[in-house]
């Protein structure tokens, strides 16, 4: 195998976490070749708010929020399945942008900074012989310094790496599907609404062009209820509750057919398994009613590039960076993760969904400090 296959850094999974994390790392002088599976730009499953928090982040890379005339997004509407709601300024706030759009613009970044982007490639395996990692993809094979899983919810490696969570059966946490539209809708640009329904909740924010984002999430069970039909579900349990049902039947939906995905998992995950460094949704998972997956999938990005690039230049070993790594990241977001799964817990249920929300319309002040706990701080 000659030098032109030796990488410092492969990233697999070219979303936000892979696609930040490569622009940061080819801009300090390392080579990066980054994997993904589909080509850009295409839509993801996502609920597309991301807080204030990763506002500065993303210009700094050189993403021109400021002239996108983006939504911007203070108020959170949150409501039970039988309507009952209650509406909450968002302290730190957010703005709607479309990964179509944003995936799109990073990855013209990348290119940029002399990142190796290969699309519409699969990765097959990855194996760990000191001091490389040996990558093999479609008819190709490179060596790399360091492998990063970058690859979002679920992947074919997490289950050749035999990760935990991938282990687990099916339970409150790890047996979701997650349903995606673009809408046109005469619903407020400053809002996130979270609408619940029966073992699920529905999200709406509007992105850019005034289109918004309609994502929801529900159990494996509730869509084989419905005799795998997607239109069932949403007929029969998601417009029951009064705030969808009006969505569903004011709306312009702009897509042919929904973009949709299965088998989630919301379990605790690893950082790391077998020295290959996990960081965006393969390094844990917030749940979507607490929002905020995607600037956790970019600090998280910016967590790792600290530790890489120390690695790379020699100022740390691989010992040191794996479990600096960890640390900090589980200090970033460990809390977040922990809240979310907690408010899950909440959820689901109807009777317990809609007296938890009584309670938050009772007492606005713990309201808010859930709100709090689900956002960080810039970084």
């Amino acid at each position: 195998m000659t030098t032109d296959n030796l990488y410092d850094v492969a990233l697999i999974g070219g979303g936000l976490a892979g696609l930040c994390l490569s622009i940061q790392l080819a801009r300090e002088g390392h080579r990066v070749i980054l994997f993904e599976k589909e080509k850009y730009p295409f839509h993801k499953v996502c609920g597309e708010y991301i807080s204030m928090e990763s506002w500065n982040f993303l210009e700094g890379l050189g993403v021109p929020l400021s002239d996108w005339n983006l939504p911007h997004i203070r108020h959170l509407l949150l409501s039970s399945p039988s309507g009952t709601a209650i509406n909450r300024p968002l302290p730190l706030g957010g703005f709607g942008i479309s990964r179509y759009k944003l995936d799109a613009f990073l990855a013209g970044l990348a290119r940029n900074a002399g990142v190796e982007i290969k699309e519409e490639t699969k990765v097959s395996r990855v194996e760990f012989r000191d001091p490389y990692f040996f990558i093999q993809y479609g008819n190709g094979t490179c060596r790399a310094k360091q492998a990063c899983g970058t690859f979002g919810k679920r992947s074919n490696l997490d289950i050749k790496l035999n990760r935990e969570f991938i282990q687990k059966k099916p339970g409150k946490l790890n047996n979701y599907i997650a349903v995606k539209y673009h809408i046109k809708a005469g619903f407020p640009s400053d809002h996130i609404a979270l609408h619940n329904f029966k073992n699920g909740y529905c999200g709406l924010s509007q992105v850019e062009e005034d289109k918004h984002c309609l994502c929801y999430l529900t159990t494996a069970k509730n869509l084989q209820q419905c005799d795998n039909r997607i239109e069932r579900l949403e007929q029969n349990i998601l417009r029951q509750n009064p705030y969808i049902d009006k969505i569903f039947r004011e709306s312009t939906f702009l897509f042919s057919a929904p973009v949709a995905i299965a088998q989630i998992s919301f379990n605790e995950k690893t950082r790391m398994e077998q020295h290959i460094l996990m960081t965006g949704d393969a390094a844990g998972m917030i749940t979507p009613l607490c929002g905020n997956g995607m600037s956790m999938a970019m600090h998280g990005s910016k967590i790792a590039f600290n530790g890489i690039d120390r690695f790379l230049k020699g100022e740390m070993d691989r010992y040191e960076m794996e479990t600096t790594y960890q640390q900090d990241w589980n200090r970033a977001f460990q809390k977040r993760t922990e809240t979310g799964r907690w408010i899950q817990g909440l959820t689901g249920k109807v009777w317990i969904t809609h007296y938890f929300i009584r309670f938050l319309q009772a007492f606005p002040s713990f309201t808010d400090r859930l709100i709090k706990q689900t956002h960080g701080t810039a970084f």
